[in-house]
């Protein structure tokens, strides 16, 4: 997924001072949200910190990268912010919460008139130890047909396999597995072109990115997008075929590109943009990102998880 234009460097309000530790407490964490409005609902995450006695909020929307919160304002239970949001343009967003029991509540107004209804509940720890022992790899794609995979618009599937390849002829549907999945360990192969833009999530929430754009290292080839950053640099080879060794343990996640561990055994704070629900807790797909551009390659492609 391309990193969109938001007003990322957004200054966060200051509050009256001597603000207390005990008045942040029902927002303090991570808080996996689902927004509901008259058409459709889709998933969203924000995160409560406090710097310097001031309360800071950061926010995944519908589809882009993390980014900061501004006019962020407590008044105990209650809380509430603005940011910028990706809706076919940037779109002002004004949200508002209440705390109690544990949960969330609120409302998401837009700057173009839809207005969503927000619950929000905490996001899971998932700290699990590694396996002891993982399942013999199993493919995931047969090399003949779509079988096992299923496109989230069926009405807009450009999804083929070809001589062993699935290609995404144009941007359109989306991808994904039918079986779901938690622990895991994953193998793919990609062939990004110049200029392509996919990505490969994780449990259909975690966006490992395939991108030949411009961009910055936390949206580039291989970063956990908006969220965790390469730490490796590897030589880009537009058009060529590259490989994906993908560990995923709970929310701790190892990246190795093409023999190159670029992201080793780092925390994923929350979903990312595009993600397909935000209930972190349970299992979830292998999705691959079609609705950018076309020309995109899979192969190869093997999962292992837990042995039993």
């Amino acid at each position: 997924m391309k990193q969109f234009s938001l007003a990322l460097t957004a200054t966060v309000a200051l509050l009256a001072p001597g603000l207390s530790l005990e008045a942040a407490q029902p927002f303090a964490g991570r808080w996996d949200l689902t927004v509901t409005t008259p058409k459709d609902a889709y998933p969203s995450w924000m995160e409560f910190t406090q710097s310097g006695g001031q309360p800071q909020v950061r926010v995944v929307g519908r589809v882009a990268s993390v980014h900061p919160a501004a006019n962020v304002k407590l008044d105990g239970s209650r809380l509430s912010f603005t940011t910028s949001e990706w809706f076919d343009g940037e779109i002002k967003v004004t949200w508002e919460f209440q705390a109690a029991g544990g949960k969330l509540t609120g409302t998401e107004r837009r700057a173009d008139g839809v207005e969503g209804q927000i619950v929000g509940v905490p996001a899971p720890a998932l700290k699990r130890k590694a396996p002891a022992a993982w399942a013999k790899p199993e493919p995931l794609f047969d090399g003949q047909d779509l079988n096992g995979w299923e496109p989230d618009d069926p009405s807009h599937n450009n999804w083929a396999a070809q001589d062993g390849e699935l290609v995404d002829q144009a941007a359109g549907a989306n991808l994904r597995t039918t079986r779901k999945f938690g622990d895991l360990k994953l193998h793919i192969e990609y062939n990004c072109p110049n200029g392509g833009n996919s990505g490969v999530y994780l449990r259909g929430r975690y966006e490992v990115q395939v991108l030949y754009d411009k961009s910055d290292k936390l949206h580039d080839m291989g970063s956990i997008y908006g969220f965790l950053a390469p730490a490796v640099d590897v030589a880009p080879r537009p058009g060529q075929w590259e490989s994906y060794d993908v560990t995923l343990v709970g929310r701790t996640v190892t990246v190795v590109r093409d023999g190159q561990i670029i992201i080793d055994r780092q925390e994923i704070p929350g979903i990312t943009g595009g993600a397909i629900d935000s209930r972190e807790g349970e299992p979830g797909p292998i999705y691959l990102q079609g609705d950018h551009t076309g020309g995109m390659k899979y192969r190869n492609i093997t999962i292992s998880i837990p042995a039993r």
